[in-house]
């Protein structure tokens, strides 16, 4: 059976590298504890050695080896360029089989998203979760019989994002699971149970059964 890759796409968890919208409502010092936070909680909820082997992808790459990462999950570095093309290298490089790849500023992500995204590309070429802003907080591919392209032009951080890579994708069979909030302005915190100046696991999203798009 071929391997199942779950691919997180991180940052040097450092001041003033992440969370920059976020800090202008909270502060530096908050707004990086909570990214370094949210992903250590992220890292510990989706990894499943049984069912998929898990990657964090760096950026810049010589973060590969800072000291937040948790040793028992291997590290790649992301590369140049801008994020459509980091996600087509991880694409092109990891070895065969479906790969799902997340953000990891999505407290509401749990196995079971990662358990279906994967179901889903038994039966998909893509598979895409939605964020309520224009972007996704997750896409997956099926990587057989090709390895798809649909990243190039795509205007990343930007209200259409998802739509742009939808219309890179004509001609391939995408599914689209649940909607999933991120968090990028300090507004958004009052969605996640527990936050005060820390993040403790968020109330859950539930996502419905995949639907074709």
């Amino acid at each position: 059976m071929l391997q199942q890759h779950l691919v997180l796409m991180v940052k040097a968890p450092e001041a003033g590298r992440v969370k920059t919208r976020l800090a202008r409502g909270i502060g530096v010092v908050a707004a990086t504890r909570f990214y370094r936070t949210a992903t250590a909680a992220l890292v510990r909820r989706v990894a499943d050695p049984r069912r998929w082997k898990t990657w964090l992808a760096v950026t810049p790459d010589q973060a590969i080896n800072h000291p937040a990462w948790p040793p028992s999950i291997e590290r790649r570095g992301q590369g140049a360029g801008d994020l459509g093309q980091r996600m087509q290298k991880v694409l092109n490089t990891l070895s065969p089989g479906p790969v799902v790849i997340i953000g990891s500023d999505i407290p509401g992500i749990t196995r079971c998203h990662i358990a279906q995204a994967f179901q889903a590309t038994g039966r998909a070429d893509v598979v895409i979760g939605p964020a309520p802003d224009g972007g996704y907080w997750l896409i997956g591919f099926r990587r057989r019989p090709a390895v798809p392209r649909i990243f190039e032009g795509v205007r990343w951080s930007h209200q259409e994002t998802l739509a742009d890579t939808l219309r890179n994708a004509t001609g391939l069979r995408v599914v689209q699971i649940g909607i999933l909030h991120d968090v990028d302005e300090a507004r958004e915190l009052p969605r996640f149970a527990g936050w005060s100046g820390r993040i403790i696991l968020p109330r859950l999203v539930s996502a419905p059964h995949p639907t074709s798009w």
